[in-house]
């Protein structure tokens, strides 16, 4: 089927907090870790990894602790946390309110779709069983890149791979770093907050939900 004129010709769609509401997943992962650390993760630290990577995440952690991080450290954390949020992905995932119908409109209008996210692959395959891996023309994760978000990097692959124009993409992001990496590619951004604001810009949409999108109602490019 072809895509109805006017509307992008690719929809670039972030996971977490985006698609599937697994921010609750990574509550989950990073509080284990802290716990495993000897600590608790405040909730200003927990806000500020939001979109960020593990190894970020990681680093978030550590300083929020009080804690020396090395090589040796951070390698142990990185194993554990990717090990507990391999478990929780391993369960089917919540879908965002209104995103499955949402992405199903977008499909069923011809426009191409990618799943662009800074959770590492072997995560994100498992997020796919909830996703479906037929639903997205490519998948772009944090760790196939030089720079994960709020670096433009991943958001460039995705629209490269789908042969293109960054600047005819819009992309679907929840948090501050998402929407700035795909801003800064070029896309237009569509911005569904999930667990904190986002602040509005000249090329950011905002929804209050992803409820009733459909495909002649993404912004235009």
């Amino acid at each position: 089927m072809t895509a109805p004129t006017g509307v992008p010709s690719a929809v670039l769609w972030d996971m977490d907090g985006t698609l599937v509401d697994s921010e609750k997943v990574w509550d989950v992962a990073l509080s284990g870790l802290a716990h495993r650390l000897g600590g608790t993760l405040s909730d200003p630290a927990r806000l500020a990894v939001v979109g960020t990577n593990m190894r970020v995440s990681i680093g978030v952690l550590f300083d929020d602790l009080g804690l020396t991080i090395d090589p040796a450290a951070e390698a142990d954390a990185l194993a554990w946390l990717a090990a507990r949020a391999a478990q929780l992905y391993s369960e089917p995932l919540p879908w965002r309110p209104g995103a499955a119908e949402a992405l199903a409109a977008v499909r069923a209008a011809g426009i191409p779709c990618a799943l662009v996210t800074n959770t590492e692959r072997a995560i994100t395959e498992l997020g796919l069983n909830t996703l479906g891996r037929d639903n997205f023309e490519a998948v772009v994760c944090g760790d196939e890149v030089p720079v994960p978000k709020p670096a433009p990097d991943v958001y460039l692959r995705a629209a490269a791979l789908l042969g293109v124009p960054p600047e005819r993409c819009v992309a679907v992001e929840d948090s501050p770093t998402g929407v700035t990496a795909a801003e800064a590619a070029g896309c237009t951004v569509l911005v569904v907050p999930c667990v904190m604001p986002v602040p509005t810009g000249p090329r950011r949409i905002h929804r209050d939900s992803l409820i009733g999108l459909t495909a002649s109602a993404l912004p235009r490019t």
